[in-house]
């Protein structure tokens, strides 16, 4: 008995050694914490872009809140993040402005489309964006079709407000004709959800679209293809550690994961993400495309859309950026230089 009783105690002694160890390598874990879009999560890029980050920095403990653009950003200026992956440069500017953010980057692009059933009720096949929501208007108020908005404040209901805005409409004022415009208040995925079980009509990024379709949870078709006017523009920006309000961001992390971002490697990640499945990525890599204008005609939509005062950061706005660089419009309106900032 004596025997065995000396053996338990030794093998209790390697497990409390052993749960010692982990919880000490646990301890000494560095936190990083992204707060950014359910596009990236839904899609499952975040857990690839994690997994390799990780690999990279064994010692930093990467965290995502993901939720809308909207939100995403006020956790971040609550403090509850080091920085954000969003996609609504509008709002990233004001991020900027105010003082909450540095260094920002763009990583990626896609384009949203509008989708709906394949017998498109409102005839809107082969229309431009904002005709077409004009269109689903026309044919919900006559009972014949229902749109259905994100509604959650995130980057993708941007979008859609200013084709609606654009047509001379205002979505606040169309929440209130209840019977062919539904709010649905939450993610993607969910919101897709509801438009396939009414045969309804919604904006989507291409990604969230084709990882719903292809795995039978939709059979909703696009019916207004991507262009310039549905272009989708994802960037990084770190929290800036001298606001008052953000003095305890891990800021060093945030630009490591930037920097990671905007590597040969991840570039080549998103480059590859979604085709074995799909037979097109889910996101394209936006830092080679803007750097070497290899394809003008996007550059400048892009440049266009995303761009803040005619850089991808203004100069005011970069704070110990480490490696990173930024671009802005050249003389030229096709071509971009790089401007190395030190």
């Amino acid at each position: 008995m004596k025997k065995y009783y000396g053996i338990i105690l030794v093998v209790i002694a390697v497990l409390a050694v052993g749960i010692a160890a982990w919880a000490l390598t646990i301890q000494e874990k560095e936190l990083l914490v992204v707060s950014t879009t359910t596009s990236l999560y839904e899609t499952g890029l975040l857990d690839v872009l994690d997994h390799e980050f990780e690999k990279i920095y064994s010692n930093i403990n990467v965290t995502f809140i993901s939720q809308g653009t909207g939100l995403a950003i006020k956790t971040a200026q609550g403090g509850d993040a080091d920085m954000i992956v969003v996609h609504d440069p509008a709002r990233e500017k004001a991020f900027l402005e105010g003082g909450y953010g540095v260094n920002r980057k763009i990583i990626a692009y896609n384009y949203f489309v509008v989708v709906g059933p394949a017998e498109d009720p409102a005839g809107v096949r082969g229309l431009d964006p904002v005709n077409a929501l004009l269109a689903i208007r026309d044919a919900g108020r006559e009972g014949n079709a229902l749109w259905v908005s994100r509604g959650d404040d995130s980057g993708t209901h941007a979008k859609e407000k200013r084709l609606w805005i654009a047509g001379g409409e205002d979505a606040s004022e169309l929440r209130d004709e209840s019977d062919w415009y539904w709010e649905r208040g939450s993610g993607m995925t969910a919101t897709l959800a509801m438009v396939n079980e009414k045969r309804g009509y919604t904006i989507c990024d291409m990604g969230s679209y084709l990882n719903n379709y292809a795995s039978g949870a939709i059979d909703l078709e696009i019916v207004v293809e991507a262009g310039k006017d549905t272009l989708n523009v994802y960037s990084a920006i770190a929290c800036d550690p001298r606001h008052p309000d953000l003095k305890n961001v891990i800021f060093n992390n945030a630009i490591k994961f930037i920097e990671f971002l905007v590597s040969d490697q991840v570039q080549d990640i998103l480059a590859d993400f979604g085709i074995a499945e799909f037979g097109q990525p889910l996101f394209n890599p936006a830092v080679e495309l803007l750097e070497e204008n290899t394809d003008p005609t996007i550059v400048s939509w892009i440049r266009d859309f995303a761009f803040i005062d005619g850089t991808e950061c203004p100069t005011d706005k970069r704070y110990e950026a480490g490696d990173l660089s930024f671009l802005k419009i050249a003389a030229l309106p096709t071509m971009i230089r790089r401007e190395i900032f030190n």
